[in-house]
């Protein structure tokens, strides 16, 4: 008998009691392919790990100054995702080339300048049209074609990777498309249809994300990065923040007060997590003005840039959960991160993160906090401050990577972010006098709503608290008169 074709064969073959072949990665059939080869492959990764790398720098870039709240905690995780993929391009990368990997270089002219009109878009509709309407959507599809394209066995490795980077990359579409009908109207202005055009024009001349397109003969022009983008490092705030250098309660002074009640304290620890909102606005300057770090210092601090959003979000919903009309009765101020961005170097910035989280790790910071939430036996409370204080414990982690490190000694880095802090104008009195605020103590409508929702019977102590950060800092350091 003549011996079958291998064709015949490849159709026949079944491996032993039926069970999924090649580890269920796809059939025989799939794998006879050929598939990308080593070269195609990271080609294609190095041009999804700039892209990545992009979307991340200018999600970061727009933090501090952007007004929406949501809008500010969306960047914050949709940077920590893109800053978790393209480490994890970089990663394949170097597993298929020895250094130099070369993935620091442009992998096309206009695919920079794509993202450079993004980044200096000068109003949010238009950087949200590029960023969800146009970028997020071509590196979905380049990933989606470079799984397909990849051997399944050969390169599963990058396979797993593309899947990854495709199901995060759904969390920002899913977010970017709600948010586009959220604050886009249906009928586009002609200038956001020319913007979406123009960006959709310059991929094009590069050859799309993954550089797989023809390249369009045509000149890629500047238009709003004409302009070189300059970061705007004054926070900003929605109208839910009505009264943003209001520094008329000292939380801290109220945590600590052993004569304090549990219940109150859980209320106040939910003003201190709403409040932490200015550490993304404050970090979002680190990491724009910080250069020439090697990837893992950026990667590290989006990651604490992304709890610290977490938490002021924590502090949200313990809010919502308490049914605690907040943007009416909490002042929730940016002080803190307007003078750190507007006075400090980016390396005195992250000195003086890097003190505020020391003093945290004492009895009397985050364990503190945890113990009176289960004080109170608020089970949410409870959650969210044992979470709350494992992540400060990576931070400080963070904090003696790439702060301390570059430091005499740790003695040093801890001085160093004292003497920071402390030369750091925050000017109470100039605020009361210019009519910015009149540091009011809203914690008394606060607190008495808080009881007539909850039928409690107000404590006198905390009813009456009025300390403000006029002389103490929130480590309860006396602030000298010169400030």
């Amino acid at each position: 008998m003549p011996s079958s074709s291998p064709s015949e064969f490849l159709l026949n073959y079944k491996p032993s009691h039926d069970l999924p072949p090649l580890a269920g990665l796809g059939s025989f059939s799939e794998a006879s392919q050929r598939g990308l080869s080593v070269e195609e492959s990271v080609t294609r990764l190095k041009r999804h790990h700039y892209a990545f790398k992009r979307l991340h720098h200018l999600l970061i870039a727009h933090i501090t100054a952007q007004p929406i709240y949501e809008l500010k905690m969306a960047f914050s995780y949709h940077a920590y995702l893109c800053a978790e993929q393209t480490t994890a391009m970089r990663d394949r990368v170097s597993e298929m080339r020895e250094p130099p990997l070369g993935l620091d270089r442009v992998p096309h002219p206009a695919l920079e300048l794509f993202f450079d009109e993004i980044l200096c878009a000068p109003a949010t509709e238009l950087m949200l049209l590029g960023i969800y309407e146009v970028a997020v959507p071509a590196l979905a599809n380049a990933l989606e074609l470079h799984i397909k394209e990849s051997h399944i066995l050969a390169d599963q490795p990058t396979r797993r990777a593309c899947r990854s980077a495709l199901g995060e990359i759904g969390e920002l579409l899913d977010y970017g498309q709600s948010a586009l009908r959220a604050l886009l109207s249906a009928n586009r202005s002609l200038e956001q249809t020319q913007f979406a055009t123009r960006l959709r024009e310059l991929l094009a001349i590069a050859g799309g994300i993954d550089g797989t397109e023809p390249e369009l003969a045509k000149q890629a022009e500047r238009h709003f990065s004409a302009t070189p983008f300059k970061f705007d490092s004054k926070p900003r705030r929605d109208g839910r923040f009505p009264d943003p250098y209001n520094m008329g309660i000292n939380a801290e002074a109220f945590l600590y007060d052993a004569g304090m009640p549990a219940d109150a304290k859980v209320l106040m620890m939910f003003y201190k997590r709403l409040r932490e909102i200015d550490v993304p606005e404050m970090m979002a300057s680190i990491l724009t003005e910080t250069e020439c770090k090697p990837w893992d210092y950026y990667r590290d601090l989006t990651r604490q840039l992304w709890d610290e959003a977490r938490h002021a979000m924590m502090g949200e919903v313990g809010f919502v959960s308490a049914g605690i009309d907040w943007p009416r009765l909490v002042m929730v101020n940016y002080t803190w991160s307007l003078a750190l961005n507007t006075q400090l170097t980016p390396k005195e910035r992250h000195a003086v993160l890097y003190y505020i989280e020391q003093g945290l790790m004492p009895k009397n910071g985050k364990r503190h906090e945890w113990e009176v939430s289960l004080a109170s036996r608020n089970e949410l409370a409870s959650t969210f401050q044992d979470f709350d204080w494992a992540d400060e414990v990576l931070h400080a982690r963070f904090g003696r990577d790439w702060y301390v490190s570059d430091m005499p000694s740790p003695r040093e880095a801890v001085s160093f972010g004292d003497q920071c802090w402390s030369k750091v104008l925050v000017n109470w009195e100039g605020y009361r006098e210019s009519g910015l605020t009149d540091h009011h103590n809203w914690w008394e409508a606060l607190y008495s709503e808080f009881c007539r929702l909850h039928k409690k019977t107000p404590d006198p102590a905390a009813a009456a608290f009025n300390q403000s950060y006029q002389h103490i800092r929130a480590d309860l350091k006396e602030i000298s008169a010169s400030g």
